[in-house]
């Protein structure tokens, strides 16, 4: 279960979360290990455990961390689709010199076998589930990627492109429950360092908040050590889906046009 507050985030938020050193380096921990519990975060800090708890709740509210219960334990987890999101706005933009510290916070971020993602969009569950399963609209978003629409559960998938000579992707539809989760497994085929990866799976749950949803994507089930290939384009994809749902506009940084 994944608690946070029920807010769209701003970019003032972000930043505010970033600025302090303490917080920095809370995330520089996830980054180095995931999923890590607030015992093992305190045990690395010279402060009380309160003062963890109060750092850790910021950065929950500025959505860079998404945490979830595994029984009695509640584990953290790095979310960067927020620094992809400043990353889009602001860097696209601007070649001033903090833009170099910025990127490569993002890059560290996007790094390391369970990873979290999670972003708010200003739409409907029903338009944010068609957005998602539909085949000729993932192409919009997904770096002109497309394939077969979502159907039942336990039918299968294929990932297409049309400059691909192959598949570069496919796999299985394991539950479909309209429009709040859908859980698929996916083998990877668009480079010989993902093919070996073998199979792994991909949840999206979805809740609504207010005018908003909630859109949690969790990519778990990867070996350990996984190629950062495998998982590394989740935050642009997210950018990608959340831009075009609410400006009808596909995301146009380099790297979202990489393979169109």
């Amino acid at each position: 279960m994944t608690r946070k507050s029920h807010k769209v985030v701003g970019v003032d938020t972000v930043f505010k979360a970033l600025s302090d050193p303490t917080r920095r380096s809370l995330l520089d921990e996830l980054f180095r290990e995931d999923g890590q519990t607030l015992s093992a975060l305190e045990a690395r800090f010279e402060m009380t455990r309160f003062g963890v708890m109060k750092h850790l709740a910021l950065l929950e509210e500025a959505g860079l961390v998404v945490t979830r219960r595994r029984g009695r334990e509640k584990l953290h987890f790095l979310n960067p689709v927020p620094i992809r999101l400043v990353h889009d706005r602001w860097v696209s933009k601007y070649a001033e010199p903090w833009v170099a510290g910025l990127s490569d916070l993002k890059q560290r971020l996007e790094s390391p076998m369970e990873k979290c993602y999670e972003i708010y969009i200003r739409t409907t569950p029903e338009r944010l589930w068609e957005a998602i399963t539909d085949g000729e609209i993932r192409r919009k978003y997904r770096f002109g990627v497309g394939g077969d629409t979502v159907a039942e559960a336990g039918s299968r998938f294929e990932m297409r492109h049309p400059a691909a000579d192959g598949l570069l992707g496919e796999g299985e539809n394991v539950e479909v429950d309209p429009p709040r989760r859908l859980v698929q497994t996916m083998v990877a085929l668009w480079s010989d360092e993902v093919k070996r990866e073998g199979t792994s799976r991909v949840t999206w749950e979805i809740e609504p908040v207010g005018d908003s949803c909630r859109l949690i994507v969790t990519h778990d089930e990867m070996r350990e050590g996984a190629s950062g290939e495998l998982y590394g384009g989740w935050p642009m994809i997210l950018s990608g889906l959340k831009t075009w749902l609410e400006t009808g506009e596909p995301l146009t940084t380099p790297g979202s046009l990489r393979y169109t």
